[in-house]
């Protein structure tokens, strides 16, 4: 059924794309810069918000995702809010929708362009494909296993840094971290990285994956955040590896924090400042 679906020729992939900009044109755009205040609510704090924004647009893919593929299930991050057990799909034989509908939602609330949808499409813990779409910019990045990554319809390349280059890195921030993995993140702060705090997860794997950014390190690991933007910088020729040297796994359970770079020589050099983070070994850097 899945590679059916996701046959070149099958025509699905356009429709998919074609449903996420659909739930951005009713249920985001109309409401960006428009927000009411009743319609911005906090979650687990201040920095943790969702609005009637988040919650239309996932509404709207859902509905049209499990159209497009009937037997399908989602895993958005609305649903797992409201029932936790939701996210168990991802581990199950069904094929699987990961949806965030506003990536970058304090963004977004401030009437700022950088927030993103974010869709995967995974199976039995692999992710297949992936949509992201940032409809204040303009853009839509594709990515397909085994068949590359666009930007706008154009092939998206990560490439290297230039040798000796400061690496550009964006990281989580160190203050919403457990201390363990505050140290690894700091590790970053050292000669030869320029580390600073990421904004929306989506549009920052996006600038790894044009090369306009070499690297990121997460310390959280929940799949919507994290499943198109891997994919799409795989796809553009990057790599990514957790902090035990393995693969983030979309089900859980990853040794964190982990990174996701324009080529292996790049995610090498963050994970030892990672580590040395860890191990207290690295230098203090501005």
């Amino acid at each position: 059924m899945i590679d059916d679906f996701l046959a070149a020729d099958a025509g699905n992939l356009t429709e998919v794309e074609a449903a996420v900009r659909a739930a951005a044109a009713a249920e985001i755009m109309p409401r960006y810069r428009q927000l009411a205040t009743h319609e911005i609510v906090q979650k687990s704090g201040p920095h943790d918000l969702v609005t009637a924004a988040d919650r239309g647009a996932e509404e709207h893919l859902t509905a049209s995702l499990t159209r497009l593929l009937p037997g399908s299930a989602v895993v958005g991050e609305e649903a797992v809010h409201a029932d936790p057990s939701v996210y168990d799909a991802l581990g199950e034989d069904a094929p699987v929708w990961i949806v965030d509908p506003v990536d970058g939602t304090r963004q977004f609330v401030h009437g700022e362009p950088g927030f993103c949808t974010l869709v995967a499409l995974a199976h039995r813990g692999e992710v297949l494909a992936s949509w992201t779409y940032a409809p204040a910019l303009g853009e839509m990045a594709v990515a397909v296993r085994g068949r590359g990554a666009t930007l706008n319809g154009a092939p998206l390349h990560s490439g290297s840094p230039v040798p000796g280059a400061v690496l550009r890195v964006a990281m989580s921030h160190p203050d919403y971290t457990s201390d363990a993995q505050k140290r690894a993140l700091l590790g970053l702060r050292t000669e030869g990285i320029e580390a600073r705090s990421c904004g929306s997860a989506g549009l920052e794997y996006l600038a790894v994956a044009c090369g306009a950014q070499d690297a990121v390190a997460f310390n959280w690991e929940l799949a919507w955040d994290h499943a198109a933007g891997l994919l799409l910088v795989a796809e553009a020729g990057g790599t990514q590896s957790t902090l035990a040297g393995l693969p983030y796994r979309i089900t859980g359970g990853n040794a964190l924090p982990f990174t996701a770079a324009r080529d292996a020589a790049t995610a090498d050099a963050v994970l030892t400042a990672l580590r040395d983070g860890v191990s207290g070994s690295g230098s203090s850097g501005a």
